[in-house]
């Protein structure tokens, strides 16, 4: 049950939300506390359940069971209301190309029914914030991925949202386009404004204040990414050997070894945290390493993502 006090404090509530399409369980029990002003994200593969999710926090799908509170809004009930008080960015461009930038923004701005004044007012502010200045007259259909998306974050700003939903909003740029864009989420988070943001990329992952990882539906872990990694279960070592394929192959034969992929000359290897001194057993496991180098090594959210992802949840178990 979804509380008073929750909604003051948190940006989004859900609670045992789920969405089935016929026999397909796109989103199962999933329970979801995002904190007013942080940069919160949703890390999974594509197909995982991430931009269901968004689409029901937004009022646009209506959940199969589960109670939903945004900004303290009762959703789908209060789905027109929100709209006036989010932003919402979607993975693919959405807006008109036969229009320019300035063009773009305006009729989102009549959308909105700003007025004339408050219209120019927000922008030009948009405009210079995003770089777009001297692209205001160019068609958007002829922008670069990079300059897409600015003008796409410059449009879900224009109400002023209390709270961003970005669906993987990064997959076509590159990567320092995607570090720009970063840097202007942070700016936005520190003028106070929620972002819920699904990513598959691991190093944006790791810019979020609290981070949930999703996999075929489910929440399989969910808090700060340093936490993640501080308590995913395992250590991680890196070894080399003139055979790491092979070497490879052999470790996976122990239930020990939760996971081993190769990283260049080095192969990286998660070894559950049960077993003491873990470079010494690696070695008694494998005669064949005892020349090899091994080291201990800060895990990565990857490493997070392979524990957390290996096990099937309670739910699937059943």
């Amino acid at each position: 049950m979804i509380s008073d006090t929750d909604d003051q404090e948190l940006a989004i509530n859900a609670s045992e939300l789920s969405k089935n399409f016929g026999e397909l369980a796109a989103v199962s029990d999933l329970n979801l506390k995002v904190p007013k002003g942080q940069i919160y994200g949703f890390l999974g593969p594509n197909g995982c359940g991430k931009s269901t999710t968004i689409r029901m926090l937004t009022g646009l799908l209506t959940p199969t069971s589960g109670e939903i509170s945004v900004l303290g809004m009762s959703i789908p009930k209060q789905a027109e209301a929100l709209r006036l008080r989010i932003g919402y960015m979607t993975q693919k461009f959405s807006l008109y190309d036969d229009l320019t930038v300035k063009e773009n923004l305006e009729f989102i701005a009549q959308i909105y029914c700003l007025s004339p004044n408050d219209s120019k007012r927000k922008i030009e502010k948009l405009i210079s914030t995003y770089q777009l200045t001297k692209l205001a007259k160019q068609f958007a259909g002829t922008l670069s991925g990079g300059q897409k998306q600015r003008l796409s974050l410059a449009c879900a700003c224009l109400n002023d949202p209390e709270l961003l939903f970005l669906d993987e909003p990064t997959s076509a740029v590159d990567p320092q386009s995607r570090r720009n864009f970063w840097e202007q989420l942070f700016d936005l988070s520190e003028a106070g404004t929620s972002i819920l943001v699904t990513t598959h990329y691991m190093d944006e992952a790791e810019r979020c204040h609290g981070l949930a990882i999703m996999e075929n539906g489910f929440i399989r872990a969910d808090a700060s990414p340093k936490s993640l990694m501080e308590n995913m279960g395992a250590n991680v070592l890196e070894l080399t050997h003139p055979n790491l394929r092979r070497v490879k192959d052999e470790l996976l034969k122990f239930s020990e070894v939760r996971s081993a992929a190769q990283v260049g000359a080095r192969l990286r290897v998660l070894i559950d945290n049960k077993v003491n001194q873990p470079n010494i057993w690696l070695k008694q496991a494998l005669p064949s390493l005892e020349q090899s180098e091994i080291y201990i090594t800060p895990p990565n959210l990857e490493d997070v993502f392979v524990t957390v992802t290996e096990q099937p949840s309670a739910m699937e178990e059943s």
